[in-house]
């Protein structure tokens, strides 16, 4: 394997003889496939550029949760795809032995060259049918297989001899800022939106890309995060008569209750006929995204949805609730940092025209009012 210094290969017995090192430059290697469970063997140069990407090469903050993602599927990539060569080889060698057996005691070696030929063409398309099999995204994961102790593990072993990813964001903290005004000037400002995750970390992740700098939008959470700020925050938002409230969830039965949370609290938008629009995440979204989304089973989620309010149930579409009670879920943190800043972005843009005669497959009424004069608006896809 390449050295991530120098870009020079290394071989076993390379790597044996430096005691784990380069042959050229000496630079330690942090991971040794060799002695790595087989499903989950990678080289130094696979987590750079995990790392790399993740972080759109260091210019966006990501959770530890999207780089397991980020890991689980390409390693399962990689594994599939393996699996598909190596069945390719074990049917083409055989027939190839076989055939050329039956030719020459035929005295038809003529015959041969022809055989062979086919014989790689037939190759090439059974590799090419396989990876196309294997590459396509799994459509239902029934749990992630990179565990949090094995992440801390490569994390750790990383970085033993490599600096550490800059942008990788510890856990939430209670006193993170929307902003560094200080107090006395932040209770005369005000927001134009505000975006309320039910993922404290999707929130945090939010905050930390300055997405509420690029939209003036406040970001919170359902469970007040950022705690030091938040009843100064939403004392600022009560102030805006013309608010534009966006609600960004899991697709999960917990993630579609948000709507219904910001609708009957006191603490939220109880009785105040508050436009709402719902960027997502639901089920109809995720069978629009045509396979992308990383769909998942919990046995927990299916009984959770079973039990979800009658307003909820009432939101959802009888094909949505015989989704979530089946037990699948979508994680928010699935996505990459840049695509979930992208999908906001675009949300935003989406919001701003509201009051505009829009296609009925890009915005549409989901509730009007319930009774409390609260409309909600979603979009059928996601980003």
């Amino acid at each position: 394997m390449k050295c991530i210094q120098c870009n020079v290969d290394n071989n076993l017995k390379d790597r044996t003889a430096n005691q784990g090192r380069c042959s050229n430059c000496k630079h330690p290697f942090a991971f040794e496939p060799t002695s790595m469970e087989s499903r989950f063997r990678f080289t130094d140069g696979f987590f750079a550029k995990a790392l790399a990407d993740i972080s759109a090469n260091g210019t966006l903050y990501f959770t530890r949760k999207q780089l397991l993602y980020l890991l689980e599927k390409r390693l399962l990539r990689k594994a599939r795809i393996s699996s598909a060569v190596f069945l390719a080889l074990s049917l083409f060698i055989p027939a190839t032995l076989v055939g050329m057996s039956i030719l020459v005691s035929n005295r038809l070696a003529w015959i041969v060259p022809i055989f062979m030929i086919l014989c790689v063409i037939g190759f090439i398309s059974l590799v090419q049918r396989f990876e196309r099999l294997f590459l396509r995204p799994k459509k239902i994961n029934k749990s992630v297989l990179i565990t949090e102790a094995m992440l801390d593990d490569w994390l750790q072993q990383w970085q033993r001899f490599n600096p550490p990813p800059t942008r990788l964001l510890p856990p939430p903290s209670a006193s993170a800022t929307l902003a560094p005004a200080a107090a006395d000037d932040v209770t005369a400002y005000s927001f134009d939106r505000v975006l309320v995750c039910d993922s404290v970390a999707i929130a945090q992740l939010l905050i930390a890309n300055n997405i509420h700098f690029e939209h003036n939008c406040a970001v919170l959470s359902i469970s007040g995060y950022p705690q030091a700020i938040f009843a100064t925050t939403m004392a600022m938002l009560r102030r805006n008569p013309d608010l534009q409230v966006i609600a960004l969830h899991n697709c999960s039965p917990s993630g579609v209750a948000l709507i219904n949370e910001l609708r009957t609290s006191p603490d939220w938008y109880l009785d105040s006929g508050q436009v709402i629009f719902d960027l997502g995440l639901l089920p109809r979204q995720v069978a629009a995204a045509r396979g992308h989304a990383y769909i998942q089973f919990s046995d927990q989620f299916a009984r959770y949805a079973r039990s979800m309010p009658q307003k909820v149930r009432q939101s959802l579409t009888a094909i949505e609730l015989k989704w979530l009670e089946a037990g699948y879920f979508v994680d928010l943190e699935s996505f990459a940092p840049q695509r979930l800043m992208q999908i906001v972005s675009q949300g935003i843009a989406r919001m701003q025209n509201l009051g505009e005669v829009v296609d009925d497959n890009f915005i549409f009424v989901v509730d009007g009012g319930g009774g409390d004069g609260t409309f909600i608006y979603a979009s059928d896809n996601f980003g």
